[in-house]
């Protein structure tokens, strides 16, 4: 558990989609997951578009104490995760190469927010071999996790990396967009890294779930406070690619048991439940795990799945 002892330095928000200064507290609620510090966070949800952010989030300077060296993503290993990896694993390779079809056996695919190298190395392992395979992450241990699985992946945030424009033919940006500051300016960035015609995949938390109503006021997984800065929904995810002069090749739902575990985690941690029942909805739970994911199969049928998918690409 991380040192909470001093409050983090927040700086305001406000929405990234549209000029409306007006916002509805929906949420409010503190770093469930990790404890890194002792502050509270207020969701808001724009009153003009319906994007959900946090009315003060963290500077960007807190990024390596809001990721501490536990942080899941940094460390997502079958030594660790054991039967819960071997299945994720499989799922998302097989929803990985599904979206990387039709790629040339020379394309270059570039992982932004990538962590410990995850989806690189199913990319590695499964897909063309000839690909050229990169990522970046803000995070000196998760790009340290990364070259210990021999995957090549870039120290800073993409703003800052030096990478040669119109050079890539896709790139991946899972559970990465609603972690950063300026979600616009990431796609405007991404749309110079592309060639023409280049491909875009963004998996990110739905709000428009039907979990998200029934945590919204404190206890929602995809809240993930205080890291998750922006929550989108299909509506304002599609004007977020208009804005980025992105054509919308596809948007659905994916299944996704996460948020519905972490949200019965949230709840039992605020109510001080025994640490024996909590432990019984995490990452590494298969009972609870398995329980979410059938049932937000049903909810993904009706279009409303945990997770958003887009695929997006660059205008020829």
């Amino acid at each position: 558990m991380a040192d909470r002892a001093s409050a983090l330095t927040l700086v305001p928000c406000r929405c990234c989609l549209c000029p409306s200064a007006e916002a509805v507290p929906i949420g409010t609620g503190e770093d469930f997951e990790y404890r890194t510090s002792p502050d509270y966070f207020l969701a808001v949800q724009c009153a003009s578009c319906k994007l959900v952010y946090l009315s003060r989030r963290p500077d960007v300077s807190e990024l390596d104490r809001i990721y501490p060296s536990t942080y899941h993503a940094y460390d997502f290993t079958p030594e660790q995760f054991g039967f819960v990896f071997s299945i994720r694993r499989r799922l998302e390779a097989r929803r990985l190469l599904a979206a990387c079809k039709g790629l040339a056996s020379n394309a270059r695919i570039l992982d932004v927010g990538c962590g410990d190298g995850f989806h690189l190395g199913l990319l590695r392992d499964f897909g063309e071999t000839t690909w050229s395979l990169e990522g970046v992450d803000a995070s000196k241990r998760a790009v340290e996790a990364a070259a210990r699985n021999n995957i090549r992946v870039h120290l800073g945030l993409l703003n800052d990396v030096p990478l040669r424009e119109a050079s890539y033919d896709m790139v991946l940006l899972i559970a990465t967009i609603e972690h950063v500051d300026d979600p616009p300016a990431l796609l405007a960035r991404v749309r110079d890294l592309l060639k023409p015609g280049g491909r875009v995949l963004i998996v990110t938390d739905n709000t428009a779930s039907f979990d998200f109503p029934l945590f919204r006021g404190r206890h929602w997984g995809g809240y993930h406070f205080p890291r998750h800065w922006y929550l989108f929904n299909p509506e304002n995810l599609r004007l977020l690619a208009r804005q980025s002069e992105f054509q919308v090749q596809s948007l659905d739902t994916l299944v996704s048991p996460v948020n519905w575990v972490y949200s019965v985690r949230n709840l039992l941690v605020d109510f001080k439940a025994p640490s024996w029942l909590v432990e019984h909805f995490s990452l590494k739970s298969t009972l609870s795990l398995g329980a979410f994911t059938v049932l937000d199969n049903v909810f993904r049928a009706a279009g409303r799945g945990a997770l958003l998918r887009a695929q997006l690409r660059k205008p020829l």
